[in-house]
């Protein structure tokens, strides 16, 4: 993408984030800039304070900066109300989740079906498109499954066709194969390359894990508020023979 012609998926400029005052301050980010085109695959990492967490709740609009900007698509995240970063959150942004977060007494369907619902779609359509989803995540058969008849994997996979339903621009996904073994894992990774060379889906995807984040295309490394390194890097040959 030429970044001349076309503003970036996401731009951070010099962001800030300070917690508390005085002597119990704390600085999780320290001004950082960060870049990611339509179309990428980021893998974000850090020890734990670092300062990953905290910049991803400020890209998924969940909380905003104590200085700096934030562009998404080249508009001005910090100039909307919080109905406006709402909108954007629901009608551009999915998110996955370690735990899957599913409502336990509720099918796989509905649960694919509840951002639908959140949007007022009539029923009938959202049934049509979270059937879609859970086939693209190759769980058509599941749909009337509760989450404790899936197994680990397949619940993620829930997950996921429930954060692409409404057909976002960016899948935000924090330690998505934190839950599960060896095997699962590269299933589900394989499914989200797919999303992303398939479907032009932009993914962010924070992970404490270095044969994860080899299934990306570059990975940005936090430490103490600041980005260390930031460096494209080529998939792994394991993680390509899997593909």
């Amino acid at each position: 993408m030429n970044s001349a012609h076309s503003p970036a998926m996401i731009e951070l400029s010099q962001v800030t984030k300070f917690y508390g005052e005085g002597e119990g301050e704390v600085r999780a980010l320290r001004g950082i800039d960060l870049r990611i085109e339509a179309g990428e695959f980021v893998a974000v990492m850090g020890p734990s304070g670092s300062g990953k967490s905290t910049c991803m709740n400020i890209l998924g609009c969940l909380d905003t900066p104590t200085s700096g900007h934030y562009r998404f698509l080249g508009v001005p995240v910090g100039e909307m109300s919080a109905d406006q970063r709402a909108l954007l959150r629901r009608n551009y942004l999915g998110f996955v989740f370690q735990g899957f977060n599913l409502l336990s007494r509720t099918t796989a369907l509905e649960n694919v079906e509840l951002p639908l619902v959140y949007r007022g779609l009539p029923a009938a359509e959202r049934h049509v498109r979270a059937k879609k989803a859970l086939l693209e995540v190759g769980l058509t058969g599941r749909e009337s499954h509760v989450p404790s008849q899936l197994s680990g994997g397949q619940q993620q996979r829930v997950a996921i066709a429930r954060a692409i339903v409404s057909q976002p621009r960016v899948l935000f996904a924090d330690e998505p194969t934190g839950n599960l073994d060896s095997a699962t894992s590269v299933e589900i990774m394989k499914l989200l390359t797919a999303l992303n060379e398939q479907r032009g889906i932009t993914i962010v995807m924070v992970t404490h894990e270095p044969d994860i984040a080899a299934w990306t295309h570059r990975v940005v490394k936090f430490r103490d508020g600041l980005i260390e390194n930031d460096e494209v890097v080529r998939r792994s040959e394991s993680a390509v023979r899997s593909l």
